[in-house]
């Protein structure tokens, strides 16, 4: 499951979401590839990104399970909705990660690196209502830290 993980939320809540999740991941075929997602330009900074937007449950819980490579500067940006503290895993996603967790102002909050094939949980330190993820160390290799806000979050349709 993908970042749909929530400390905020009930414990059946959670367990309720954990069953669906383990349902469309169980149907999905293996090294299934999701249709093409709608993308968003965004900067932090300098520096461009190309994210693929996942603002649908669906596309949440897939997010880039079974890919192989993101092309340089590329990502997925994870639109939650509302802001709350939201987790992120890497169960079937085959390559290393770093996820930064963002607020509704667009300002970073954390960043963590990810290991792949794993289910260690990731959390936003407070509420977040975004999480880009990009290849691991792309943060850290263009001094890109919490604090920064990213620019271009405004043109998602709300």
């Amino acid at each position: 499951m993908r970042g749909a993980i929530q400390r905020g939320g009930t414990m059946l809540a959670t367990i309720r979401s954990l069953a669906a999740c383990a349902a469309l991941i169980a149907a999905a075929p293996v090294g299934a590839q999701q249709d093409e997602l709608p993308a968003i330009q965004l900067s932090a900074g300098v520096h461009l990104i190309h994210a693929e937007l996942a603002d649908t449950y669906g596309t949440r819980m897939q997010g880039l399970m079974f890919r192989k490579s993101l092309a340089p500067n590329s990502g997925m940006l994870f639109d939650f909705e509302q802001a709350d503290l939201h987790c992120m895993w890497m169960k079937n996603t085959l390559i290393p990660l770093s996820v930064a967790f963002i607020d509704d102002k667009g300002e970073i909050i954390n960043i963590a690196d990810m290991k792949p094939q794993t289910e260690q949980t990731h959390c936003a330190r407070r509420p977040a209502r975004y999480a880009l993820e990009m290849s691991k160390g792309w943060f850290a290799e263009r001094g890109i830290r919490p604090g920064q806000k990213l620019r271009g979050l405004d043109k998602l349709v709300r």
